[in-house]
C-alpha cells in the first residue's frame, strides 16, 4: 500500500529537481513561443504538451546522474604527513586481518541473508533484541584501545632525529612531533570555565533569580551558535537534550524517520559479522555497567542501523582512514566486484557502544537518539580511533596529555616513569572512550556539554591531567604499574568541572 504523504514528498523533490534543470527552462521557453502563435487554442495546447512533458520527464529521469558519495579528496589533503598515512593504512590492514581470521576460524561469512522466518521474528522483537541475541561465545573484539596505543607508540617521524631543540621533553611515549596547545592557549579557549564563572550543574542555586537567564528565548531561538555559546557554562539538565540537538543541527522529520526505517529493514534482511561484534561489545561493556545496563535494547536499535548507514561514509572525506572493502569470492582486487564492508565503513572495537550509552539518558525516542549519536560520531568521536596529525586527533590528544602532565606535574610524571608506569598507558582508554564508562553518567554528560559547546575534544586530556594531579599523593607512593592502575581504577566519585577548573586556572 502506497503512503500518500511519501508520494507527495517524492513528487515535491522531483519538481524541485526539474525546476533546477536545463530541460525545465527549455520547456518553458518552447511553451512561450508556442502560445504566441496565431490560431493556437489553449485546450489543444494543453493536450499536446501533456504528451511532450511526459516524454521530457522520462528523458530527464533517464539522463539524471545517480546519487554518489562525495569524491574522496587526495590523501595528502586529508592527512599531509606521509608517515602517518602509512601508519593508518598498516593499522587498517591489521584490523582487517583480525576480522578475516575470525571468519576463517569460526567458518562464518561476513554477511548472509536472513531467512524470512528469522526476519519476521527479529522484527517482532525489535524493541527487546537483548533477550535472545546470537551465540557470542566464540566472538571476540577485533581490537581494544591498548592495541591501538601500541601502534601509536611505534610511530616515529623519519625526518626527526631527536635533538630535542624546540620540541617537548621525551619522557613520554608518543614520539610524533605534532603541534599542541600550551596551557595559556587552553585557558583562553576555555575562559568561560574560569573559577569565577558560574557553571550549570555545579553552581546552581535557587537564590539566583530566573530573570537573569531567559532560557525560553535561548531555546525558542533554535539556533546552533546561540545554544553553543550558552552551553559553554554547561546545559541545564532539563534542556540538555534540546540544546544538544540544536548544537548538532538535528531536526528529525518524516524523511529522517523513513530513512531510519530503511536502515532497520536492511538490518532485518541481512546478518553481518559486525552485528555480532556490536552485540558482544554491548554485553562486555554497557550490560556490565550499573549505569547503562537498562539501555541494552536501545543500544542495539542505534548501533545495528548505524552499521548500515552509508551517510557515515561522508566523514572519510576529512579522515585519514579509508573504509574497508570486501570482494566477491574469486574476484579479489577487482574493483567492479568490491563492496564497502560494513556499509558505514566503521569496524567497531571494544568499547564502541559506550559512545552511545550516555545519550540514552537524554532521548527516549530511538530515532532521535540515532541521529544525535550519528552527528556526534561524524563530528568528533571518529577522531578518537584513527591516526592523523589533526589537533583533535587521538595522536595530538595523547601528546597534549603527556606535555601538560610533564609541564605541570614533573615530579609525578618522573616518578611514574621510574617505576615502569607510563601515565598514557592508563589514560589512553579514557581518551578513546571520551571517559564514557569511567565517570558517572551525569559527569560524562557535563563533560560532553563542553565538547559540543567549545567544538573541541581538547578538554579530554585536560581532564585526564587533572585526575592525575588530584590523585597525586597516592600515586607518588606506588612502586608498580598495577599499583598506579589501582589508584586510578575508580573515577565514579569525581566531579569533572571543578577538576578541570583547578587544572586550568589554579595557581
Amino acid at each position: 500500500m502506497t503512503d500518500p504523504n511519501l508520494s507527495k514528498i517524492f513528487m515535491q523533490t522531483l519538481i524541485e529537481d526539474l525546476k533546477s534543470s536545463k530541460i525545465y527552462t527549455d520547456l518553458q521557453n518552447a511553451a512561450q513561443i508556442e502560445i504566441t502563435k496565431p490560431g493556437v487554442r489553449l485546450s489543444e495546447l494543453k493536450k499536446g504538451w501533456d504528451k511532450r512533458l511526459k516524454n521530457a520527464v522520462f528523458k530527464y529521469l533517464q539522463t539524471k546522474p545517480k546519487l554518489q558519495y562525495p569524491v574522496t579528496p587526495p590523501e595528502h589533503t586529508k592527512e599531509p604527513l606521509l608517515y602517518l598515512r602509512k601508519a593508518q593504512h598498516a593499522w587498517e590492514k591489521r584490523i582487517l586481518k583480525s576480522l578475516n581470521s575470525m571468519c576463517t576460524e569460526l567458518n562464518i561469512p561476513l554477511a548472509r541473508k536472513r531467512p524470512e522466518k528469522e526476519q519476521k521474528e527479529m522484527n517482532s522483537k525489535w524493541t527487546e533484541l537483548g533477550v535472545e541475541g546470537p551465540d557470542l561465545t566464540q566472538i571476540r573484539p577485533v581490537y581494544a584501545p591498548k592495541d591501538f596505543l601500541e601502534v601509536i607508540v611505534g610511530i616515529q617521524n623519519p625526518n626527526y632525529h631527536g635533538d630535542n631543540n624546540g620540541f617537548f621533553p621525551l619522557w613520554g611515549i608518543v614520539q610524533v612531533p605534532v603541534k599542541v596547545k600550551s596551557i595559556n592557549l587552553l585557558r583562553l579557549q576555555y575562559s568561560e570555565m574560569a573559577i569565577n564563572q558560574c557553571q550549570s550543574g555545579i553552581d546552581d542555586s535557587t537564590d539566583i533569580p530566573s530573570e537573569l537567564f531567559d532560557l525560553d528565548r535561548i531555546v525558542n531561538a533554535n539556533h546552533g551558535p546561540v545554544a553553543q555559546e550558552f552551553s559553554k557554562k554547561g546545559c541545564p539538565s532539563g534542556l540538555r537534550a534540546t540544546l544538544w540537538a540544536q548544537m548538532l543541527c538535528v531536526e528529525v522529520d518524516d524523511v529522517d524517520k523513513l530513512y531510519y526505517e530503511q536502515l532497520k529493514t536492511s538490518v532485518l534482511n541481512h546478518d553481518l559479522l559486525v552485528d555480532s561484534l556490536l552485540y558482544k561489545d554491548v554485553k562486555l561493556t554497557a550490560t556490565n555497567d550499573d549505569q547503562y545496563f537498562v539501555f541494552e535494547d536501545f543500544l542495539y536499535q542505534v548501533l545495528l542501523p548505524f552499521s548500515r548507514d552509508t551517510f557515515v561514509l561522508n566523514h572519510f572525506s576529512q579522515n585519514s582512514a579509508t573504509p574497508p572493502k570486501s570482494y566477491i569470492r574469486g574476484k579479489l582486487g577487482v574493483e567492479e566486484f568490491s563492496v564497502l564492508y560494513p556499509p558505514n565503513g566503521v569496524i567497531p572495537f571494544h568499547g564502541f557502544a559506550m559512545y552511545v550509552a550516555p545519550l540514552c539518558y537524554l532521548y527516549n525516542d530511538p530515532v532521535i537518539l540515532y541521529y544525535v549519536f550519528r552527528e556526534i560520531y561524524t563530528r568528533y568521536f571518529y577522531r578518537l580511533h584513527s591516526i592523523s596529525s589533526h589537533h583533535q586527533g587521538i595522536v595530538a590528544l595523547s601528546l597534549l596529555f603527556e606535555v601538560l602532565l610533564q609541564t605541570h606535574e614533573p615530579e609525578l610524571f618522573f616518578h611514574l616513569k621510574t617505576v615502569g608506569c607510563q601515565p598514557l598507558k592508563i589514560a589512553f582508554k579514557w581518551l578513546v572512550r571520551a571517559f564514557s564508562g569511567y565517570l558517572s553518567s551525569d559527569q560524562v554528560l557535563l563533560l560532553w556539554d563542553r565538547i559540543l559547546a567549545y567544538n573541541s575534544l581538547e578538554i579530554l586530556p585536560v581532564l585526564a591531567v587533572a585526575i592525575f594531579s588530584f590523585r597525586k599523593t597516592n600515586l607518588l607512593k606506588v612502586q608498580s604499574y598495577n599499583a598506579a592502575e589501582a589508584v586510578l581504577a575508580d573515577l565514579t566519585t569525581l566531579q569533572v568541572i571543578p577538576l578541570i577548573q583547578l587544572s586550568l586556572f589554579s595557581k
